[in-house]
């Protein structure tokens, strides 16, 4: 059971600050990315955060992912986590609460996901980019069966027809067990399925 809004802020961002980030080197061909796990707060209170089911043609045409992108030039990551968070969902003016570890990908990407609170914002899609928007419960994070393995593969399976897979699903493991559970857990190492390797 997670606490109301204000002491769950406060609870993410000790566990996040107690957290030793690590974060991945440049390397020949490695390509900067990032992402944003923003915990909103709906109209009772309850917390939420959003993943957003990419459009149907382009990188990662209709999978599941947190918002963001590669970072521009000169950019650094939480710059454009936050600069994604606002071209994909409208959600801006957000307060950074910590860091997660980098995720470097089958396909060449450091992903740099960044922890913010959003309030009450209402995310809205753009259709450039972004097929839909949904909330997940930061309740469903922590329900049984969260995560389950199947065929050495992680899945988070968050809600109906909602069932996250690496990358995204390693990196929302780790937002679990980190920033809501307080607890050391790394993810470097989780495997991601053929079909997310694009």
């Amino acid at each position: 059971m997670l606490p109301p809004i204000p002491r769950l802020h406060e609870l993410i961002t000790a566990n996040l600050a107690a957290f030793a980030v690590r974060r991945a080197p440049d390397g020949d061909g490695l390509r900067r990315a990032a992402v944003t796990v923003c915990v909103l707060e709906d109209p009772d209170g309850l917390p939420y955060t959003i993943l957003i089911k990419r459009a149907p043609r382009g990188r990662n045409a209709g999978q599941w992912a947190l918002p963001g992108g590669r970072l521009d030039d000169g950019e650094e990551p939480v710059q454009a986590a936050l600069r994604e968070l606002a071209e994909e969902t409208a959600v801006r003016g957000v307060r950074v609460a910590g860091l997660l570890d980098d995720f470097v990908t089958d396909s060449g990407f450091v992903i740099t996901p960044v922890v913010a609170f959003g309030g009450t914002q209402q995310p809205v899609a753009d259709p450039r980019e972004v097929a839909s928007v949904h909330a997940v419960a930061l309740d469903s994070f922590l329900a049984p069966g969260v995560p389950r393995w199947r065929g050495g593969l992680l899945q988070m399976p968050l809600g109906p027809g909602i069932v996250v897979h690496a990358p995204t699903g390693a990196i929302l493991w780790q937002f679990a067990e980190v920033a809501l559970r307080g607890r050391d857990l790394r993810v470097f190492d989780v495997a991601q399925p053929r079909w997310t390797r694009t």
